[in-house]
């Protein structure tokens, strides 16, 4: 073999050996483009089925121009056109909070019993996010409180009857979260920007993605209708356990709504400190999974019906730590037509909404 034979031989080796990393390379390129297409196409999905979780009441429509007015607040920082993001909000804002009794649901019905139809505002506060976005007051509101509940409009087209020492939660029973809302903004004069709500699975849901909360308790809880049993101190609670605590009455203080009260404040810090120190980003697997157990039980007016605007939500109060949330009860006074009930306590209840403007 002559060396122009070896160095063809040579060549002929070098071009197969080419040719088969060639096809390698590419056969590499195509399973890295199916997987980055089937990786899109699972984001994709993902966005969509949370995006479609959440449920929407379009507030604004259905009160139009009779609620107080919209607070005043300074205009966001300009940015560059070559900005890649628009601005996060930092305006204060006032967001009504409700935590629904509904049972509608296997998961619902096995977590409290009882139908849809007879729905109420199981819980109600008022949250007020200061200017900057950096401090928050949270604002419960008994669902004992005696109101005078406003005019409504119902879904059919029709409107609801005032009413009189009515029991504030039964707003939500009567005209759903529109009238919840407008009942609110009736008793406090305080403009009510955004609206969620989440129901009782979506709450036990959320506390187990996060891995549970911590709580500590003042003193033992013996509660057979809630199912709670806690002595008193430190416990790490999953998500029934929590909801249990958030509705137990019977088992602390006098039984009434003003001892709950307390332990939900409890819990709302308990749930903040659990997710300020849980590094989602880090986890898609269970960002996910804290993702699908919000947006799957939320009901929100129409501006944060969509996963964008409630990232964006998100987004702006990464400032705001636990420390600086104040929360408070609304003042009341037990009622003079009857001592199970409760009403606002004047002019110490006007002067708390007052500072919320």
């Amino acid at each position: 073999m002559t060396s122009e034979d070896e160095h063809g031989d040579d060549n002929e080796g070098a071009a197969r050996r080419g040719g088969r990393r060639h096809s390698l390379l590419k056969a590499a390129g195509v399973v890295l483009a199916g997987a980055l297409v089937l990786s899109a196409a699972g984001a994709g999905w993902a966005y969509w089925h949370l995006n479609h979780n959440i449920k929407s009441v379009d507030i604004n429509s259905a009160l139009g121009d009779d609620r107080p007015a919209k607070a005043v607040t300074a205009p966001t920082a300009s940015v560059s056109a070559s900005a890649s993001a628009a601005p996060l909000p930092s305006g204060a804002v006032n967001i009504l909070v409700l935590g629904s009794d509904s049972r509608s649901g296997k998961a619902n019905a096995e977590l409290g019993g009882g139908n849809s139809s007879g729905a109420r505002s199981d819980t109600a506060m008022v949250v007020h996010i200061d200017e900057g976005r950096t401090k928050a007051t949270v604002v419960s509101i008994p669902r004992d409180t005696l109101v005078t509940r406003p005019s409504c409009p119902t879904s059919s087209g029709g409107t609801t009857s005032v009413a009189y020492n009515a029991m504030f939660n039964s707003a939500y029973s009567v005209g759903g979260p529109v009238c919840a809302v407008k009942t609110v903004e009736s008793m406090t004069n305080v403009r009510m920007d955004h609206y969620i709500e989440i129901d009782f699975s979506g709450f036990a849901k959320l506390v187990d993605a996060l891995g549970g909360v911590t709580v500590t308790t003042d003193e033992d809880i013996d509660d057979d209708k809630s199912h709670l049993h806690l002595k008193a101190g430190k416990h790490h609670l999953g998500g029934t356990k929590a909801l249990a605590l958030a509705r137990t009455r019977h088992g602390i203080g006098d039984g009434s709504d003003l001892g709950r009260i307390g332990l939900q404040q409890k819990l709302v810090k308990a749930l903040l400190k659990q997710i300020s120190s849980t590094d989602l980003l880090t986890d898609p697997t269970q960002l996910y999974k804290v993702a699908d157990a919000v947006t799957g039980s939320l009901t929100t007016d129409t501006g944060l019906d969509s996963l964008g605007e409630l990232m964006k939500l998100g987004q702006s109060l990464k400032g705001l730590s636990s420390d600086e949330v104040n929360t408070v009860m609304m003042p009341v006074v037990t009622a003079p037509s009857d001592p199970n009930r409760v009403v606002a306590n004047e002019p110490e209840a006007s002067d708390l909404w007052a500072s919320l403007k």
